[in-house]
């Protein structure tokens, strides 16, 4: 059986949103085996941060991508790679359907859903034989709360579009990893008490006694890229959350 370890080795791995929480995990991760790392996000200080804490040769740019003339002109300039990841993702602001601004709740799909799509369309005919894109829902899609109306929707749309697209981009493999709580600076508008509290309110909560940490999803995209034989599949990384 091939070395596992070794899979990663000298590949190109693209990732969309790598400056910091799941990404930059992620993109650690994946350098740790080897890969070559090229992170993307709207924020030059936090690509520079983030280069520091990986390998000499990573690259990073700095692009807004919620503006699909950007991910297109990006893609133009990067030539063949092995593996894209999509991270990218800002703060839901969560309300009942009644409180809902239909315009405003428009605007989360822009980063989290079209800007994906907009990715894997230009990314697409880029990727070498043997390579993969891995895009990020969550589990609001299957396990929605009060409040989550917008946030399960984005999530729903992922997980068809993931198969969807697994059929018409064949053979590249196309998959997501559904996270559920993990500890990433999308919780970062809470007040440092309330969020303290939601992660241990909903780690007793849960099956293995905890949220996630980003490292646990990183973990997760680093075997959608390695593994050669799924596709379609949209993996929940949720500490038990749906069962619970």
């Amino acid at each position: 059986m091939e070395n596992q370890t070794k899979l990663l080795r000298g590949k190109r791995v693209i990732i969309l949103g790598g400056s910091s929480g799941l990404g930059l995990a992620t993109a650690k991760a994946a350098a740790a085996e080897g890969a070559n790392i090229i992170i993307v996000s709207s924020n030059q200080n936090r690509i520079d941060q983030a280069l520091k804490e990986l390998p000499e040769g990573c690259e990073g740019y700095a692009a807004d991508l919620s503006r699909e003339e950007n991910i297109k002109n990006f893609f133009e300039m990067t030539g063949s790679f092995d593996h894209l990841v999509y991270t990218a993702a800002e703060n839901l602001t969560l309300n009942t359907l009644n409180e809902t601004e239909i315009d405003k709740a428009r605007q989360f799909f822009n980063l989290r859903f079209w800007s994906a799509l907009a990715a894997v369309k230009y990314a697409s005919r880029l990727i070498n034989a043997g390579g993969s894109i891995s895009l990020t829902g969550g589990i609001a899609g299957a396990r929605p709360g009060k409040g989550w109306s917008i946030a399960s929707s984005i999530c729903g749309a992922m997980e068809g579009f993931v198969r969807a697209m697994a059929v018409e981009l064949a053979p590249i493999r196309v998959n997501s990893v559904v996270p559920g709580v993990i500890k990433t600076n999308l919780w970062s508008s809470m007040a440092d008490t309330d969020r303290e509290n939601l992660f241990q309110s909903v780690g007793d909560a849960l099956l293995v006694k905890r949220v996630g940490e980003a490292e646990d999803i990183a973990l997760a995209f680093t075997y959608l890229m390695k593994q050669k034989f799924g596709t379609g599949q949209n993996i929940i990384i949720d500490g038990g959350a749906v069962l619970v």
